[in-house]
Order: structure tokens, then sequence, then C-alpha cells
């Protein structure tokens, strides 16, 4: 057992859902860095490693920017109650512009660990974004989507050269 009771994890979850679907609808994602602690440490598989609230706060607004209502479907959830973590198995996902019922998207597992006070210490968002975003992207782009602005933050990991 962790130093938090399962029910306090499975509310501080239902808490961070949402506030991600706030942040979704209304395309301001500055409240995302509130969820977390100020000493926070981030790993971004994209983007990096960041620390402290404030760093998480100038790369969710950045990242997001051309984008803003980008959607976070969750399709299963684990409770790792010895290490106060939740693991999550979601989908980034895109509207498409004109039918309301498809969408574009790709799977991402992401793991925060509580510590407590409706906070989490940390997270990991775990994806290929080299093989999915820009495909997933492009077909959201070639159906209309439109970016609300050009992308702000550059992704730092990138794909090895294909041995043939």
């Amino acid at each position: 057992m962790g130093r938090f009771e399962r029910t306090e994890l499975e509310e501080a979850l239902r808490n961070y859902n949402a506030v991600v679907d706030k942040c979704s609808e209304t395309g301001d994602w500055s409240p995302f860095a509130d969820l977390f602690t100020e000493d926070v440490e981030y790993i971004e598989h994209a983007y990096g490693i960041f620390h402290g609230r404030e760093e998480v706060r100038g790369w969710i607004v950045d990242v997001m920017a051309p984008f803003p209502h980008m959607r976070f479907e969750h399709h299963w959830t684990a409770f790792d109650e010895t290490n106060d973590a939740i693991v999550v198995g979601i989908s980034n996902v895109l509207d498409h512009p004109t039918d309301p019922n498809a969408h574009f998207g790709f799977p991402n597992v992401t793991r925060i660990v509580y510590a407590g006070n409706g906070l989490f210490s940390s997270e990991e968002d775990i994806y290929n974004p080299v093989r999915d975003a820009p495909r997933v992207v492009g077909e959201w782009a070639k159906a209309g989507g439109t970016f609300r602005t050009a992308p702000i933050r550059e992704m730092k990991h990138i794909a090895a050269p294909r041995a043939d």
C-alpha cells in the first residue's frame, strides 16, 4: 500500500480528467499545469523533460497552441496503489472538421504519480509521435482541419534513419 487510499487516487484522477476536458473545451491549457506540484518532473517523449510546474505550463500552452481543442479519450485505467501511480491508456484525438461522427487519433499511455492534496508529482507520456503524429495530423489537415497557430515547439526526438 502506498501513502494514499485508492479512493483518493480515483478522486484525483477524476479531477485531472475534468481539468483536461475543460482545457480542451476552452483552448486554455494553462490550468493543466496546476494539477502538478511545484517540483514536478514531466517526461514527454517527443519534447523532453520538464522540471517544475511553470516549465510544464510553458510547454503545454506552446505545444497545444496549434490545436488547442485536442481531446484525450480514455480507454483503460490501472492503479498501482503501491507507488501511488495511475496508468491510463488514451487516444490523442482531433475531431473531424466537418463530420461529427469521425475523428483522428493516436494511442498514448500516460503514467501519473499522486503526491496528495489533489496534485501529481510526475507524469510520463509514452507514445510514438514520430510514427503517429505526422500521419494523424496530416489526415486531419487533409480533411480540412486548420491550425490555430504555427507550431511553437519542435519535437526533440526524431526517428533514426531506417536501414533498408
